[in-house]
């Protein structure tokens, strides 16, 4: 039985680099539910013109690219050694990624039927205060090891962005349900499942 809502949820999911945020959000939009990442809201942002001219006022021009939107990859090699610059971008892209999920799950709440479910990836939640917005939040997190070969295989620096972030213990006491993702995708399904289940409605519900 899933828990009583008077309104379709929306619930965030988050956790610490290379933790695996971004599978179990895939697992929840093949089991049905309305899913919007944060990585690609912040792909979107770099090419909108207002974006574009900030962030290379601030760290170059050289960030355009040929098609007219900012190299993330140079962007944050340059940015994560300068604790100033991070405050930058985040003043600049954060207020404009809580606009972007306002209006998505407007968007989703109007849909007729509605989705049983809207789910949000949000990295920095806790970070930046945010939980008091969704219903939930869930926390996915991995041991160091397997983080750091995930995030290694990306060609990013573990450490460098850990360090931005609250430890995963914190991260984990403060969540509604956590899950340590250390498995197999069918073991992340199976959890998804369950939450599905408990934050999950009728569709009937708007």
């Amino acid at each position: 039985m899933g828990e009583a809502f008077t309104r379709l949820p929306c619930i965030a999911i988050t956790g610490g680099i290379g933790s695996g945020k971004s599978a179990a959000l895939a697992a929840f939009g093949r089991l049905g539910a309305a899913v919007l990442s944060a990585d690609e809201i912040v792909h979107a942002l770099y090419r909108q013109e207002d974006v574009v001219s900030l962030v290379a006022d601030r760290f170059g021009q050289d960030l355009v690219t040929d098609s007219g939107e900012i190299d993330r990859a140079t962007l944050g090699s340059r940015a994560f050694k300068d604790p100033e610059a991070m405050s930058f971008l985040e003043g600049v892209l954060h207020p404009r990624i809580g606009r972007w999920r306002v209006a998505w799950q407007e968007r989703m709440r109007a849909l007729v039927p509605s989705p049983t479910l809207l789910v949000c990836e949000v990295p920095l939640v806790f970070e930046a205060g945010l939980e008091r917005d969704y219903d939930a939040v869930l926390v996915v997190t991995a041991s160091d090891d397997i983080r750091r070969a995930r995030v290694e295989a990306r060609g990013q620096r573990f450490d460098e962005r850990r360090a931005r972030q609250l430890p995963e213990a914190e991260k984990v006491a403060r969540a509604d349900a956590s899950y340590v993702n250390d498995g197999s995708l069918a073991e992340l399904d199976a959890w998804v499942a369950g939450c599905m289940a408990r934050y999950g409605t009728s569709p009937a519900l708007g």
